[in-house]
């Protein structure tokens, strides 16, 4: 190590040296290797110590000292902040020649130096939990297994899956941009950064990215309760949640009456169909109907907990799911998975002759970024399609909803959809202008006789 201010003839000498520093990257087994630097000075020092940045280890030029352009990191924001770290290390070690104290050169002094720069720091783990943003949502989750809403019932699973899920994107983001987050910056340069990553690296639609900010809203406004620093950029209304409006599909009456009398000749796309006329005709959810048993019928009903909101839920057996079950005997139709259901209803539509182009958004292929990985996914993409390839599981509730519209009370429909409030219930259901002015004239047409 070197004292400066005790100075000897070697230090004398080097003085004619300027340091340099140079960055370059460690070998690696991963297609990630970390930044080192190399902060030398004549024969007096030469340390060598990580960044801890990582990098696609293809991507970098030994000879611009820089990243190349990629996908897989933040990497205009990296290269200027590596260059603002070379300015800084040098700066601090010209002020440490003329320093009052007794300043001691080695590997501690440039580490330390480096987690200054990016505002590192080593902390305990409570202090861990208040400080930066991840730790405090893992602390946030784990409380919420014990917690009851303002209702006083338990949080729910999918509710706590939901908040993983934003943890993980806010993980993938840190590891995109090689920030470690504390809870203060979350503000609103964070909100247009973060939404860019999920736009443009995650492929998320603005309502599925809207739920994720919802979350960090909640967790922001939980901190807030508890007297942690925060930065009120967070309160504003620019700190918005996206939306857009769904590009969903719904099947009407006559559409859903030709599936049902189709006639199939394999087994498997006749059984998925009966599993798909059940769900048309009972709007529950797929995590629903495909569980449904012998238990669950009950005197002309079919009576069950949901999984989701866990409400009961009594429904009148439609004419067209009793026949299904006098087919098969007094039973539902044979087991089979979402993925397959998802699957073999598309084919159901097609054979059925459901391929009018409409417009509307479908699940492809697309590749993302996941812990500095690429990865391939299936995203949602809005376009003119075929009308079979547009139809999933979802269009059972949609379509249940959308049909009962305006033929019986709203309330008695949200009791079986499980919708909690009817602005949230007639969002859900695809009725057009168009078909709204229908149905006023075919109100007027019936009442002719009393003017």
């Amino acid at each position: 190590m070197i004292v400066l201010r005790i100075w000897g003839t070697n230090w004398g000498t080097n003085l004619l040296f300027m340091a340099s520093l140079k960055y370059f990257l460690r070998e690696s087994k991963t297609d990630f290797s970390s930044i080192y630097l190399r902060f030398k000075h004549g024969t007096n020092f030469d340390f060598k110590i990580s960044t801890e940045i990582k990098i696609p280890k293809d991507r970098w030029s030994d000879s611009k000292q820089q990243i190349l352009v990629t996908d897989l990191v933040d990497y205009r924001t990296i290269n200027s902040k590596l260059k603002e770290l070379d300015l800084y290390i040098n700066d601090e070690f010209e002020k440490s020649k003329i320093s009052q104290e007794t300043i001691i050169l080695n590997q501690s002094w440039l580490k330390n130096l480096i987690n200054k720069f990016f505002n590192r720091s080593e902390v305990d783990d409570v202090s861990k939990k208040e400080i930066y943003f991840s730790e405090f949502i893992v602390s946030f989750i784990e409380d919420s297994k014990t917690k009851r809403n303002r209702l006083g019932n338990p949080i729910k699973p999918r509710t706590i899956q939901h908040y993983n899920t934003t943890l993980n994107k806010i993980n993938q983001f840190e590891n995109h941009t090689n920030i470690k987050l504390k809870i203060i910056d979350v503000d609103l340069k964070f909100h247009s950064r973060f939404i860019e990553f999920l736009e443009k690296n995650q492929k998320l639609n603005p309502n599925t990215i809207g739920g994720y900010i919802d979350d960090i809203k909640l967790f922001i406004n939980y901190a807030d309760r508890k007297d942690l620093k925060i930065n009120k950029e967070t309160k504003t209304s620019e700190f918005y949640s996206p939306t857009n409006k769904t590009q969903d599909i719904y099947l009407n009456e006559e559409e859903i009456n030709s599936i049902y009398k189709h006639k199939f000749e394999d087994d498997y796309l006749d059984n998925a169909r009966d599993w798909f006329i059940i769900g048309l005709r009972t709007g529950l959810r797929i995590s629903d109907f495909l569980k449904l048993s012998n238990k669950n019928l009950n005197e002309g009903f079919i009576e069950l907990q949901t999984i989701k909101t866990d409400f009961p839920v009594i429904i009148p057996i439609h004419q067209q799911v009793q026949s299904i079950l006098d087919k098969r005997k007094g039973k539902f139709p044979r087991t089979i998975s979402d993925q397959k259901f998802n699957s073999y209803i598309k084919i159901v539509c097609e054979k059925v002759g459901l391929n009018e182009v409409v417009f509307g958004a479908k699940m492809v292929e697309t590749n993302v970024i996941e812990n500095n990985k690429k990865k391939i996914i299936h995203r949602k993409k809005a376009g003119n399609f075929p009308k079979y390839e547009l139809v999933s599981s979802h269009i059972c509730r949609r379509s249940f909803a959308t049909n009962l519209y305006g033929k019986i009370d709203t309330l008695t429909i949200m009791k079986i959809t499980g919708h909690k409030t009817e602005s949230q219930f007639l969002s859900y259901i695809k009725i057009t202008p168009k078909q709204y002015a229908e149905k006023l004239k075919e109100y007027w047409r019936k009442n002719e006789s009393l003017v």
